[in-house]
């Protein structure tokens, strides 16, 4: 999470904040992700900068993956992949549950731009929103998608879409250590508790 570096618009800084990101956790994959404030991050950035802050981190050859924003209007995965990069093409909605139609059709928006991994998170105002995205993910994966996806219903409402969306085609979910990055996460010890029990009964 970029978004949380004090320095990160600092173009040294940040490629030596990733480098030694990089030593530390050896092979473990890096997602590079500097989430916007209109998407619930810590700071606002304009498109050309977070296309840039982007590119600038798939080319440093210390990250294996980057988030990128659909709300920016400035998401290109071929900047990334020529780096051998992979891209997470992600949507946010802090405000409600767009239609199960409009959710798949972000989705293959997504899908159509080249992004590696979909991602859309939403937010429920009623239970009926919970299940108008686990259905768009199921439809979604089953009828349209060429590539793993990963769609999550936030807050409290929403938490059993965190432990049930792998049953309806979601590739991952998120678990927090500390501080939760999204509402309705759970902790990570918790939530690996409740996955081994589903995975022992499917």
């Amino acid at each position: 999470r970029a978004d949380w570096y004090e320095d990160i618009f600092d173009e040294q800084k940040t490629g030596e904040m990733l480098k030694e990101l990089r030593m530390i956790l050896g092979d473990m994959p890096i997602l590079f992700t500097f989430r916007t404030a209109r998407e619930g991050g810590e700071k606002e950035i304009e498109p050309a900068r977070y296309l840039e802050l982007n590119r600038q981190a798939a080319a440093s050859g210390c990250v294996d993956l980057v988030n990128s924003s659909t709300s920016t209007r400035s998401t290109q995965p071929d900047a990334a992949h020529r780096h051998s990069v992979k891209v997470i093409a992600s949507n946010h909605d802090f405000r409600a549950t767009p239609s199960k139609e409009e959710i798949i059709i972000r989705l293959i928006k997504m899908q159509e731009i080249g992004a590696d991994i979909l991602k859309i998170a939403v937010m429920p105002q009623n239970s009926r929103d919970v299940l108008t995205l686990l259905s768009a993910t199921e439809e979604m994966m089953r009828l349209y998608a060429e590539r793993p996806l990963i769609t999550m219903s936030m807050g409290s409402a929403g938490l059993i879409s965190r432990l049930c969306g792998e049953s309806f085609g979601s590739a991952v979910t998120f678990g927090a250590v500390g501080k939760t990055s999204a509402p309705g996460q759970i902790a990570a010890e918790e939530l690996v508790q409740v996955l081994e029990l589903l995975h022992r009964n499917l």
